[in-house]
């Protein structure tokens, strides 16, 4: 059995656990769908264990229970500051369970990113954002198509932590255009790639409460929404940040205009080119008000610029990650439903595991599909809402590697 120590404050209090808890020996404590009465109870059982430990194949049932307990905070109304040392203190938990970063899995890099931009503690921030951007350079060098297809799937499959997750996403889709299609200089993919991270730095609160809030946004609301390019800039120099670039490309990442990208100052390439990232996505995420585009038809979108015509950034994004990019769903000429796996040789043909054979029934071990094959070429996006499979994230993530093709750029 392989245990991991999990935080105190991660367990919620008065609903059933979502896993069992042991101690450091793997006795059990308290079995699953044990309901803890109160806080004293639930430190009781953890000093009697010395510690809180789960069985590490339970980690994303206590990822998302810990996910649970943080909303919960947030619809009671809980202070900011009492929200975020909980989310610190899950991500010490976290650090705790690794003795290496490349050990975190998505679920963890998740919930840090989350807890990380709640963070306005000018003393801590800086080093922590650094360290979560070198976890994503990493994942990026050495599995894109994975590290794509998990920050897709995290969008589309759950908002609570939507800024958090949004913010990698972005943050990996310019990097990854700017390595493999414009080839700016590793310094420019690491600039572009901190300003996507921090871009929405002050509204992150205000970012996870829109995707719940089934009403419209009120008047205050509005108000932050407009301010928070320079609140995020006024709480960056306060952390410390002093480049200009990052900190122009964030003030401009919503008012940077259409054309090419070349005679334009570096931070207004920047901005651009996270401002079409931003949008696709944004376009790909649910909220409680609205249905998400499908993958696609969101990349597709970016394509355009707002005179309508093709958008240099846009169409840089779409041959780095694709039409069809990991993570996206996509009916066979066969009528198999597949995932993508892989980007391909272009961007129309990726490789793509199949979910749903062609009677509708899920696939036991997913047949891997070559789509530039005739025979199973792409006939149109599925929406993520249809496609009523459990996907195992880690699992698939495994199929990302295979026999990669060589991609021309």
């Amino acid at each position: 059995m392989n245990l991991v120590a999990v935080s105190i404050d991660s367990i919620p209090i008065g609903q059933p656990l979502a896993f069992p808890l042991m101690d450091k020996d793997g006795t059990l404590l308290a079995c699953k769908e044990f309901v803890i009465a109160s806080r004293k109870d639930l430190a009781e059982i953890a000093e009697r264990g010395g510690g809180l430990y789960i069985n590490v194949t339970d980690s994303e049932a206590r990822h998302r229970a810990y996910i649970d307990h943080l909303y919960g905070m947030v619809r009671d109304e809980k202070s900011i500051g009492s929200i975020a040392e909980t989310q610190i203190t899950e991500e010490t938990a976290s650090e705790r369970e690794s003795a290496q970063d490349d050990r975190l899995d998505w679920l963890d890099l998740q919930t840090i990113a989350s807890a990380l931009l709640r963070d306005t503690q000018a003393h801590t921030f800086q080093r922590r954002l650094l360290r979560l951007q070198r976890q994503l350079v990493r994942h990026i060098q050495n599995n894109p198509d994975g590290t794509l297809f998990a920050l897709i799937y995290l969008s589309v499959s759950d908002v609570r932590m939507y800024s958090g997750t949004h913010a990698m996403l972005v943050s990996v889709i310019c990097m990854l255009t700017a390595k493999e299609v414009l080839n700016w200089p590793e310094e420019d993919q690491r600039t572009v790639g901190l300003a996507a991270l921090t871009m929405n730095y002050g509204m992150t609160e205000l970012q996870d409460r829109l995707a719940l809030q089934m009403e419209p946004p009120s008047q205050e609301q509005r108000a932050q929404i407009v301010q928070h390019s320079n609140h995020g800039v006024a709480l960056l120099q306060k952390a410390g940040v002093t480049d200009p670039v990052w900190l122009d490309a964030i003030q401009l990442h919503h008012k940077s205009p259409p054309g090419p990208l070349a005679p334009r100052e570096k931070c207004d390439r920047f901005a651009r080119l996270i401002q079409r990232a931003d949008i696709f996505a944004a376009r790909i995420s649910p909220r409680a008000t609205r249905l998400p585009m499908t993958p696609a038809a969101a990349m597709q979108s970016c394509y355009f610029d707002e005179n309508k015509g093709m958008d240099e950034a846009g169409g840089a994004l779409i041959k780095a990650v694709g039409v069809y990019q990991p993570g996206a769903y996509v009916r066979l000429c066969t009528n198999e439903v597949a995932v993508v796996i892989q980007r391909g040789l272009n961007t129309t043909t990726p490789r793509v595991a199949v979910l749903l054979n062609r009677e509708g029934m899920a696939t036991v071990e997913p047949p891997i599909r070559d789509t530039s094959v005739r025979e199973y070429r792409i006939v149109g996006s599925v929406p993520h809402r249809e496609v009523k499979v459990q996907l195992n994230l880690e699992r698939l993530l495994r199929l990302t590697t295979l026999n990669k093709p060589v991609r021309p750029w």
